[in-house]
């Protein structure tokens, strides 16, 4: 029906109008299309600021940051020891961590175990290697569970925590390897909850930036989650003691570019905490001096700590 009367209305008009009427009706077409074209422009552009554009990878996140000629892992353990038991843990911790370590018949290493001085008090730090990865790791567990000695130990184990938990981890390729330094040492492990899909962000930065904090051979480790809680990475660090913390700390402000790493990872970041944890008597990365003598924690303290007697455990007393 309107194309009826439209081809009457046109009709009426005189063969010059005609064609000025269809001239009009095309140009009114060619600007309505125009507009949709440039709104559909805008409403695309619009969109790309939300959507990010994804690049395939061929590979996981882990393997392009891992030293994968290697193929270490890791697993960290967190104690939460019963405050009245703490002597008794790091006494049976020291009677059986050590002889495992030295096995060859089990494919692991014992790295470093702690006490947690400041952070979250009454807590045990260990971390294992596994030379060989995940098979390494099922063949060790495999075999601790015909040990009979070591089931003891987890029996007697459980009466003295009040909680527990691990996770497995990967090191960073441009991390040094753990490795026993001379002493006394205090340790302080940063854990950092990154925000899901800012790990290889994160790995890119501190590449670069390891060089900031190598000058007082402070690095000892750099690792990330696997297994556990994810998007966790854990910055292992050696000092004298506090104040040598803090000197180190400090200094590295002063060198160029190390404020630009800081800006950049710090929005990574949804969580962090800190802990400076003391090494027991079993911990192969203990506090020890150029001599090899194994330090105390009476003695360590007495290096740090401004106390001229002290309690059974000092570790109780702060």
């Amino acid at each position: 029906m309107a194309t009826g009367v439209l081809q009457r209305v046109r009709g009426g008009f005189s063969p010059a109008k005609s064609r000025a009427l269809s001239a009009g009706n095309l140009s009114l077409c060619v600007r309505g299309l125009s507009t949709s074209s440039n709104r559909n422009r805008e409403d695309s552009w619009f969109r790309s600021l939300f959507v990010r554009k994804v690049d395939p990878r061929k590979d996981a996140h882990s393997t392009l940051l891992t030293k994968n000629e290697e193929s270490n892992l890791y697993k960290i353990q967190f104690h939460n020891v019963k405050p009245e038991c703490l002597d008794a843990y790091n006494k049976l911790c020291e009677d059986v961590l050590p002889s495992i370590h030295a096995d060859k018949y089990y494919p692991c290493e014992l790295v470093g175990t702690w006490n947690t001085w400041y952070g979250e008090q009454d807590q045990a730090v260990h971390l294992w290697r596994y030379r060989g990865g995940y098979p390494a790791l099922t063949e060790v567990m495999n075999k601790l569970r015909q040990n009979k000695e070591f089931t003891a130990y987890r029996k007697e184990r459980g009466k003295m925590l009040l909680s527990r938990r691990n996770q497995l981890l990967l090191e960073f390729s441009f991390w040094n390897e753990p490795v026993p330094r001379d002493g006394p040492n205090i340790y302080e492990l940063r854990s950092y909850q990154l925000r899901p899909g800012t790990m290889i962000e994160w790995g890119n930065y501190w590449a670069r930036a390891i060089r900031y904090r190598q000058r007082n051979r402070e690095a000892v480790g750099g690792f990330f989650s696997q297994i556990g809680d994810l998007y966790m990475v854990h910055h292992l660090w050696a000092y004298k003691d506090l104040q040598s913390r803090e000197d180190t700390r400090n200094a590295v402000w002063q060198q160029e570019g190390w404020h630009e790493v800081v800006y950049y990872t710090v929005p990574l970041i949804q969580h962090m905490d800190s802990r400076v944890m003391i090494p027991t008597k079993a911990s192969p990365l203990h506090s020890f001096s150029s001599s090899s003598k194994l330090f105390t924690y009476q003695e360590l303290f007495s290096l740090t700590w401004p106390l001229t007697t002290f309690p059974p455990n000092p570790m109780k007393a702060l």
